[in-house]
Protein backbone atom coordinates (compact mmCIF):
# COMPACT_ATOMS: atom_id res chain seq x y z
CA UNK A 1 0.00 0.00 0.00
CA UNK A 2 1.51 3.33 -0.96
CA UNK A 3 1.77 6.62 1.36
CA UNK A 4 -0.93 8.36 -0.18
CA UNK A 5 -3.60 5.48 -0.29
CA UNK A 6 -2.52 5.52 3.38
CA UNK A 7 -3.23 8.88 4.30
CA UNK A 8 -6.79 8.23 2.95
CA UNK A 9 -7.08 5.77 4.78
CA UNK A 10 -6.68 7.34 7.74
CA UNK A 11 -8.70 10.25 6.92
CA UNK A 12 -11.43 7.52 6.38
CA UNK A 13 -10.78 6.05 10.23
CA UNK A 14 -10.48 9.55 11.50
CA UNK A 15 -14.11 10.15 9.82
CA UNK A 16 -15.74 7.20 10.94
CA UNK A 17 -14.61 7.44 14.17
CA UNK A 18 -15.66 10.92 14.72
CA UNK A 19 -19.45 9.80 13.72
CA UNK A 20 -19.34 7.31 16.99
CA UNK A 21 -17.86 10.11 19.18
CA UNK A 22 -19.24 12.68 21.00
CA UNK A 23 -19.38 16.00 19.69
CA UNK A 24 -18.50 14.64 16.27
CA UNK A 25 -17.61 17.95 14.62
CA UNK A 26 -14.73 19.21 17.53
CA UNK A 27 -13.73 15.29 17.12
CA UNK A 28 -12.95 15.25 13.26
CA UNK A 29 -11.05 18.19 13.38
CA UNK A 30 -9.30 17.09 16.72
CA UNK A 31 -8.27 13.70 15.24
CA UNK A 32 -7.88 15.42 11.84
CA UNK A 33 -5.29 17.96 13.74
CA UNK A 34 -3.54 14.93 14.72
CA UNK A 35 -3.26 13.45 11.41
CA UNK A 36 -2.61 16.13 9.56
CA UNK A 37 0.67 16.61 12.47
CA UNK A 38 1.73 13.22 11.80
CA UNK A 39 1.30 13.26 8.13
CA UNK A 40 3.90 16.44 7.54
CA UNK A 41 6.34 14.43 9.91
CA UNK A 42 5.96 11.21 7.85
CA UNK A 43 6.71 13.48 4.55
CA UNK A 44 9.32 15.49 6.67
CA UNK A 45 11.20 11.89 7.78
CA UNK A 46 10.86 10.81 3.64
CA UNK A 47 12.14 13.93 2.15
CA UNK A 48 15.57 13.24 4.36
CA UNK A 49 15.81 9.51 3.65
CA UNK A 50 14.82 10.13 -0.13
CA UNK A 51 11.39 7.55 0.48
CA UNK A 52 8.49 7.85 -1.35
CA UNK A 53 6.63 11.50 -0.41
CA UNK A 54 3.43 12.44 0.51
CA UNK A 55 1.70 14.13 -2.64
CA UNK A 56 1.20 18.07 -2.26
CA UNK A 57 -1.95 17.32 -3.29
CA UNK A 58 -2.68 14.98 -0.39
CA UNK A 59 -1.26 17.48 2.26
CA UNK A 60 -3.33 20.29 0.99
CA UNK A 61 -6.39 18.34 0.91
CA UNK A 62 -5.39 17.16 4.86
CA UNK A 63 -5.57 21.11 5.21
CA UNK A 64 -8.80 22.10 3.23
CA UNK A 65 -10.85 18.98 5.38
CA UNK A 66 -9.74 21.03 8.73
CA UNK A 67 -6.27 20.12 9.44
CA UNK A 68 -4.71 23.18 8.66
CA UNK A 69 -3.85 24.26 12.29
CA UNK A 70 -2.36 20.68 12.34
CA UNK A 71 -0.63 21.72 9.29
CA UNK A 72 0.79 24.74 10.47
CA UNK A 73 2.06 23.36 13.57
CA UNK A 74 3.74 20.63 11.58
CA UNK A 75 5.08 23.13 9.27
CA UNK A 76 6.79 25.02 11.82
CA UNK A 77 7.44 21.66 14.53
CA UNK A 78 9.32 19.75 11.50
CA UNK A 79 10.62 23.02 9.27
CA UNK A 80 8.50 21.45 6.61
CA UNK A 81 6.95 23.15 3.47
CA UNK A 82 7.89 26.94 4.56
CA UNK A 83 9.75 27.83 1.43
CA UNK A 84 8.02 26.49 -1.46
CA UNK A 85 6.05 29.06 -2.18
CA UNK A 86 3.65 27.69 -4.60
CA UNK A 87 2.81 25.17 -1.71
CA UNK A 88 2.38 28.47 0.44
CA UNK A 89 -0.03 30.27 -1.73
CA UNK A 90 -1.96 26.94 -2.39
CA UNK A 91 -2.13 26.33 1.47
CA UNK A 92 -3.57 29.93 2.14
CA UNK A 93 -6.26 29.53 -0.24
CA UNK A 94 -7.20 26.19 1.22
CA UNK A 95 -7.19 27.69 5.15
CA UNK A 96 -9.38 30.42 3.69
CA UNK A 97 -11.95 27.77 1.77
CA UNK A 98 -12.22 25.89 5.08
CA UNK A 99 -12.69 29.18 7.20
CA UNK A 100 -15.39 30.46 4.82
CA UNK A 101 -16.92 26.65 4.94
CA UNK A 102 -17.36 26.77 8.74
CA UNK A 103 -18.41 30.54 8.74
CA UNK A 104 -21.17 29.58 6.87
CA UNK A 105 -21.90 26.56 8.58
CA UNK A 106 -21.97 28.45 11.93
CA UNK A 107 -24.29 31.26 10.43
CA UNK A 108 -26.55 29.26 8.72
CA UNK A 109 -26.97 25.58 10.48
CA UNK A 110 -29.26 25.58 13.79
CA UNK A 111 -27.49 24.22 16.16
Amino acid sequence: MNLNRFCYFLLGLSALGSAFLPHPLVMWFLLTNALTLAVYGADKLAARKTWRRVPESTLLIFGLVGGWPGAILGQQVFRHKTQKQPFRTYFFISVMMNVVVLVGLYRFLPY
